[in-house]
């Protein structure tokens, strides 16, 4: 994947935060400039399936992100990289690209970074807030609900005092919706 040896840094926005799966070294606040967090990528293999898609969070184009940079050692990056080819990659929804983040003590690193890929037919933008809490509420795969997910994602962002309205006012509709969630 992009031809990564040795050591290297993760931007993490979504699960990979508070749910890595993978050794790291350290884990630092980190912003990354020209993308957002947004729940824009259906997910049909891990919080949904091609019948009842579940939505989950992507890098968006615009903005600014705040989220975690998490350090890979060298040892450990084959596997790691392999590791995140299957969850990230599974269905292409994602581009790897290798960007610049700035650490929260002012500094710079190049890190793997998983933005959405636009025109991929899993991609959503624009959707209303409505629309993403339908597709949170209905999404179940093989890691879970959606619903959990964005509960999850939420909390971690509280926990690390990280903002994000747009996310908290989609899962308080999700959550309100009337009906047991699939």
């Amino acid at each position: 994947m992009l031809g990564i040896s040795g050591e290297f840094w993760i931007f993490a926005y979504g699960s990979l935060m508070w749910d890595p799966r993978f050794p790291h070294q350290e884990i630092r606040p980190a912003r990354l400039g020209g993308y957002h967090r947004a729940l824009c990528i259906l997910s049909i293999a891990n919080r949904g399936t091609p019948e009842r898609p579940g939505l989950v969070v992507g890098l968006d184009r615009g903005g600014s992100c705040v989220g975690r940079v998490l350090r890979v050692a060298a040892e450990h990056g084959e596997d790691t990289l392999a590791y995140l080819q299957q969850r990230e990659m599974s269905t292409d929804a994602y581009i790897p690209k290798m960007l610049n983040v700035r650490l929260d003590d002012g500094g710079m690193v190049a890190a793997l970074t998983f933005v959405a890929r636009p025109g991929h037919p899993q991609y959503m933008r624009g959707l209303s807030p409505e629309e993403q809490a339908r597709l949170i509420r209905q999404g179940h795969g093989p890691y879970g609900s959606a619903l959990d997910y964005l509960r999850n994602v939420c909390r971690h962002l509280d926990e690390v005092a990280i903002p994000d309205g747009p996310l908290h006012r989609v899962l308080e509709l999700a959550e309100a919706m009337p009906g047991d969630p699939l």
